[in-house]
């Protein structure tokens, strides 16, 4: 049932009923009983549109995905993250509103989210360094929290990330304890935001401990699976391979994995694996010493805190930029051990 059957089954009109669920102040308390007890006896809860009646925006969230090649949509970080986001916008009553767009389609598609009044604000997810969206959004007047940084977005604007460099310099730092020298970064896309920091932590820890960076053992790429793989054995397959491989997924983890075990080496024993980002819905680190050590960070979490900020953004009016930086906790696992020296 819509909200033009039900406002002609209780006898007033759609903008009474939508204020009436809302506990609208115009609305009297009479009323209100009536259309929330016809509500509760018809099976009736208004959506996003009908709320937008009521309070004059969108009960909404959009989230704008390019569709550039890349497999977030159905990588289990961002399955995480959106499962998340839903979890904090079902307990506040909010709908999301998802669409995937070519890249060069995105500055069309918020400007008709805004025009349009089909979301109260979006996710900015997986910025670049030097993202124009903070600014376009800015622009139109259309609120939105980004899910980590634009290094290069001067003008102060909403967020919420995880300390990536803090987590990678502490990640390198624990592998350098243990006496590993060669130990390779397999990031993520070096054009996201978030790699560069993650980068930047690695090369921090092992200058500050007197190792020289090698670059070929800083590797970037798509965060798969099957790039874990054929990293690891090209890496494997180098005169001086490295003692040691930091993931920037769990995804990627688990191609090591594979590739390691096929080589005949033992994950742990013969090469030490730190990975980020373990702790995802279908993809677990399980045990109570788990299979790999990581830094954890849930990313789950992360989609709750960012949907309660952009609501609250919404909901308030206030667009004061809010920021909150979350740190990730080092798991020690089965996968780390100081360097065979055998």
């Amino acid at each position: 049932m819509n909200l033009k059957q039900f406002a002609e089954l209780v006898g007033v009109s759609q903008t009474t009923v939508s204020r009436a669920l809302n506990g609208h102040p115009e609305v009297s308390a009479r009323t209100r009983a009536r259309v929330a007890e016809a509500a509760r006896r018809h099976g009736y809860a208004p959506n996003a549109h009908a709320r937008f009646l009521a309070k004059g925006r969108a009960a909404a969230l959009g989230c704008v995905l390019p569709m550039s090649g890349r497999n977030e949509i159905v990588n289990p970080i961002y399955t995480d993250f959106l499962a998340g986001l839903g979890e904090e916008c079902a307990h506040r009553k909010f709908e999301i509103n998802l669409c995937a767009v070519q890249d060069h389609e995105q500055e069309t598609a918020y400007r008709q989210l805004k025009s349009k009044g089909l979301v109260g604000g979006v996710v900015v997810q997986f910025p670049r360094h030097d993202d124009p969206r903070p600014a376009l959004l800015e622009k139109i007047g259309l609120p939105f929290v980004v899910h980590g940084r634009v290094s290069r977005h001067d003008a102060p604007y909403s967020w919420v990330d995880v300390n990536n460099q803090r987590a990678f310099h502490r990640a390198t730092a624990f592998l350098l304890q243990l006496g590993h020298r060669r130990i390779a970064l397999l990031n993520g896309d070096d054009s996201l935001d978030f790699a560069t920091r993650r980068r930047d932590g690695w090369l921090q820890a092992l200058t500050e401990a007197g190792v020289s960076p090698q670059p070929e053992l800083a590797l970037s790429d798509e965060m798969t699976t099957a790039y874990g793989y054929r990293t690891t054995l090209r890496l494997l397959a180098q005169p001086e391979p490295p003692t040691a491989l930091l993931c920037s997924s769990t995804v990627i983890a688990h191609g090591v994995k594979q590739a390691l075990e096929e080589a005949g080496l033992r994950l742990g024993a013969d090469m030490s694996v730190l990975c980020f980002d373990d702790d995802l819905s279908y993809l677990r680190n399980p045990g109570a010493v788990p299979i790999f050590t990581a830094m954890r960070s849930p990313v789950r979490e992360a989609g709750r805190r960012i949907a309660a900020m952009l609501i609250d953004k919404i909901e308030t009016g206030d667009p004061t930029p809010r920021q909150e930086l979350m740190e990730a906790d080092l798991v020690v696992g089965r996968s780390t051990a100081p360097p065979w020296a055998g």
